[in-house]
This record gives structure tokens, sequence and C-alpha cells, in this order.
């Protein structure tokens, strides 16, 4: 199993979402998060006064997939949040030892 980790721009949430659904993910979970990256922020002006912006607004989405799937999980995320400009975001992928659903005590690739 593998833990994908995606941090995107918060208006492409609705289309990573829809292209996911239709590859067969059922679930993840989303987290509105602020960061930066090699862009180190940005300038923005309100009310004429210009002034820095430390953190941008990202959404952090989590899903844990079977490893036979993960690389057309990834592919899917990068193609649907992918805007070609600065600040796209990341997709990171780790390995998953162990999941357990609490409900039922189902464990592994049953528990997704």
């Amino acid at each position: 199993m593998r833990l994908i980790l995606a941090i995107i721009k918060p208006f492409k949430l609705d289309e990573v979402q829809e292209s996911l659904s239709k590859i067969g993910i059922e679930g993840m979970t989303v987290t509105e998060v602020q960061g930066f990256g090699r862009q180190k922020g940005h300038q923005e002006v309100y009310r004429g006064s210009e002034y820095n912006v430390k953190y941008i607004p990202k959404i952090k989405i989590e899903m844990v997939v079977d490893k036979k799937i993960e690389e057309k999980t990834i592919k899917t995320i990068k193609d649907a949040a992918n805007t070609g400009e600065i600040g796209d975001g990341k997709i990171f992928s780790l390995d998953v030892n162990k999941a357990v659903r609490i409900r039922t005590g189902e464990k592994g690739l049953n528990a997704l």
C-alpha cells in the first residue's frame, strides 16, 4: 500500500477529485494548508498599499492506494492539477505498512 500526499492549488480540488473518482479512488482526506516553496510567497496590493504574503493557501490531499494503481493515481493528480504556472504543487508517495478499519477490524487492502 502507498500513501499519496498531494499539495495543490485550491481551485483545482474539484477537478482532481472528479478525475480520481473516474479511476476508482473512493476516498481521500482533504485539508486546507498554507506554505511556500521556491517562490517564497508573493506580493499583493490592497487599497493602494503593497504587502508581502508569506504563506500561500494550498490544499493537501491524502489517500492510501494499492501499489498497483500508485502510478496511475499520481499521473491522474498531476494531469488534473497542472496549470503550467509556478506553485502548481507537489505529489509524494510513501510506504504504508499497516491499515486497520476501526469498525470491522479488517486489515491491509481490505481496510481501504
